[in-house]
């Protein structure tokens, strides 16, 4: 619109130029009128041009009045987008890096493309490895980061029959000096942590800026993902979902939100090894929830890492980062609060229609309508969601994504539950 109403503008500029050319450069016939007459004549067209212009210009004036209107309410929306993330708590981002510079670069750069502000969101990379070309690549960015250095660099005993995944030993080795330092050297009251294989999306900062209250608010909850473990582009509604945020009793991880809090909580029983399934421990968990988005604000592209690409290509690869950038901060979000939540949650899982599997994969249900697929045992679960291209494995009991044993997704242009029936007891430790 704005384009416009500069083009209509210059248009009338240059109407207005080409009149007075030819009203002055118009040479009359030798058969012309007298003298008096032309004169006459030109004092008419004088005034008839005196009052034109005289009404083109109180146009445009308007119109240019408009247009610095228009101008500065998209100044002022833009400094209180940027005010109200700026005045926030200030949530400091933990990077866990070792030998990955390219990784390290290109998450470091997103990271810093989309900060608001490099006082509430402090970046701290953490470097384990001591590897040379990394830390280098880390330190040409200045005092755009800081840089924390790992300094126990021995060699880590691994039991025999896990020798192979040694890796993970020193990654929670990692993790437990990293937190103890953000925590107890630095004195955070929270902290968001991202590995060196994570892109994240535009909204990443105002994600966290505004469930951060609600993480500090509720006791059921411990902590917020920016991670959807089913977010593959055609499970996920991204033309309409980007807003939408749930609780979940799976633990995410990649690119999460923790309170100083928790970390006195876990810090001094944190394992020795494979920690992001210790924390789904239900002796951990303690039936508390995470808060997770329809669409991931996090990307992982590490298909080289101590797991060695396990599940990459076939579902990590494709899960799809959002791109639209939703203001999270000006949205109202107590519904993620418990006691709002699980009542309005239960009720449109049960008010949702039973169909089976075969007429999900049909594509022939109608659009608009909720739909619920019941399953009662754990092989009926895994072939439901396997046949859905749905993470089908358990965590202590747990499906990825499940609040209450329900895993909502979206397919063939309709949100369907996959749900447990309604003698439901809780999760079995038994169903991994």
């Amino acid at each position: 619109m704005r384009r416009k109403q500069l083009l209509l503008l210059k248009v009338g500029i240059v109407a207005w130029l080409l009149v007075v050319y030819i009203l002055f450069t118009y040479q009359p016939s030798t058969t012309s009128p007298s003298l008096s007459q032309k004169s006459h004549n030109i004092n008419q067209q004088l005034d008839k041009l005196e009052d034109e212009l005289s009404k083109q210009s109180k146009f445009y004036s308007s119109l240019l009045e408009k247009l610095r209107g228009l101008q500065r309410q998209q100044q002022e929306d833009h400094h209180d987008d940027f005010r109200v993330i700026k005045d926030g708590p200030v949530l400091p981002i933990l990077l866990i890096a070792c030998n990955r510079e390219a990784a390290v670069r290109r998450s470091i750069d997103l990271l810093l493309k989309y900060r608001p502000d490099q006082d509430r969101f402090p970046i701290i990379v953490s470097q384990d490895c001591g590897h040379k070309p990394t830390r280098e690549t880390i330190e040409s960015y200045g005092d755009q980061l800081s840089l924390i250095q790992q300094p126990d660099l021995s060699d880590i005993e691994v039991p025999l029959k896990e020798r192979k995944f040694k890796g993970y030993f020193l990654i929670a080795r990692h993790y437990k000096w990293a937190l103890n330092q953000i925590f107890q050297k630095f004195d955070y009251e929270a902290v968001i942590i991202v590995e060196d294989d994570l892109d994240v999306a535009p909204d990443f900062y105002e994600y966290f800026s505004a469930t951060y209250p609600i993480l500090r608010s509720d006791p059921t909850l411990w902590c917020v993902s920016a991670w959807n473990d089913n977010g593959k582009a055609g499970l996920v509604d991204v033309k309409n979902g980007s807003s939408i945020l749930y609780r979940t009793d799976f633990f995410p991880g990649l690119g999460w939100m923790m309170t100083k809090e928790l970390w006195d909580e876990l810090g001094p029983k944190w394992p020795r090894s494979y920690w992001d399934d210790w924390v789904r421990a239900p002796e951990q968990r303690a039936n508390r929830a995470c808060i997770r988005p329809e669409v991931s604000r996090t990307r992982t592209f590490g298909k080289k890492g101590v797991s060695n690409g396990l599940f990459y290509e076939k579902h990590l690869k494709q899960i799809h980062l959002n791109e639209v950038f939703v203001p999270f901060t000006k949205l109202n979000l107590s519904h993620l609060h418990q006691e709002q939540y699980d009542p309005a949650f239960e009720k449109e899982v049960q008010n949702s229609q039973v169909v089976s599997l075969t007429e999900v994969k049909s594509g022939r249900l109608t659009q608009g309508v909720k739909y619920k697929i019941v399953y009662h045992t754990k092989d009926v679960f895994k072939r439901t969601a396997k046949a859905l291209g749905l993470m089908d494995d358990f965590k202590a009991g747990v499906p990825r994504t499940g609040y209450k044993g329900v895993i909502s997704f979206f397919y063939g242009n309709n949100r369907i539950f996959l749900a447990p029936g309604n003698n439901w007891q809780g999760y079995n430790p038994s169903w991994s």
